[in-house]
């Protein structure tokens, strides 16, 4: 019996490790669904830079088009590179999973669901996480998923970010430690930092962590597209609620002032 349950906890022990999340902390996307251009910008980041080997199969153009506010002429220009129609078409890829298996050692996941499986800051840390690595594969490494089998589909936008040792502010919590004579920023030698080489990438570091965020916007739109929809229903059904308690509470005192 005792071999049996130690046998189960070792069993186990995989699926605590993923419930356990990411060893390393994660930065706040700051996600908002009703940035309609936000939206906008993120679908034609992930169209030109993402699907070519990951789809969204489980989301149409046509729906995009309509919720994002994207005029037909638009959408076919710049987001549908398909020889079908706007109407009826889901976002899928022409790469076969077999031949991506081949290629890449296992087929690129649809990304329909990523951000309700994953989260938002997950996928905003993990986009913003590459950093160039040779003893890997294809040359990219991810403090977020170690040893990821993906390469840095964004480089070109971001540039190259290496790890490595750099003076780093001091802080005591959130706030910045500061030499009590000069007011000067205390500094310690801090390894395992991820930089930006200069003028390696077409976009500063803001640009590319908008560009990041708006990506896992519309993400997160495809996994839920009728969660802002869904939020605003929710207010108006409490708010009928609020207004029904008041007259059922009435009623239920009239119908109970002559009982003692």
């Amino acid at each position: 019996m005792k071999k049996q349950l130690i046998a189960l906890m070792f069993a186990l022990l995989p699926g605590f490790a993923l419930a356990a999340g990411p060893s390393v902390p994660l930065d706040k996307a700051n996600i908002d669904l009703s940035d309609k251009a936000s939206l906008q910008d993120g679908a034609r980041t992930f169209v030109n830079y993402c699907m070519g080997c990951h789809s969204t199969q489980y989301q149409r153009y046509e729906r995009v088009a309509t919720d994002l506010g994207i005029p037909e002429e638009l959408m076919m220009e710049n987001l549908v590179f398909s020889e079908g129609t706007l109407y009826g078409e889901h976002m899928t890829i022409g790469m076969r999973p077999e031949d991506s298996k081949v290629w890449f050692g296992a087929a690129p996941p649809d990304l329909t669901m990523v951000a309700r499986v994953r989260g938002e800051d997950w996928l905003y840390s993990y986009m913003r996480g590459f950093y160039e690595d040779p003893s890997r594969p294809l040359g990219w490494n991810n403090t977020v998923f170690a040893n990821v089998g993906m390469p840095n589909v964004l480089a070109e936008l971001q540039g190259r970010q290496v790890k490595g040792c750099k003076p780093m502010p001091v802080k005591d919590g959130n706030s910045i430690v500061r030499d009590t004579l000069t007011g000067e920023p205390m500094l310690e030698e801090q390894c395992d930092v991820l930089t930006v080489v200069e003028d390696t990438g077409t976009q500063t570091e803001e640009e590319f962590d908008t560009t990041v965020r708006n990506l896992v916007a519309f993400l997160s739109y495809s996994a839920d597209p009728i969660k802002e929809t869904r939020h605003r229903i929710g207010v108006y059904v409490l708010l009928y609620l609020a207004i029904l308690f008041v007259f059922a509470y009435l009623l239920k005192r009239e119908f109970w002032r002559d009982v003692h």
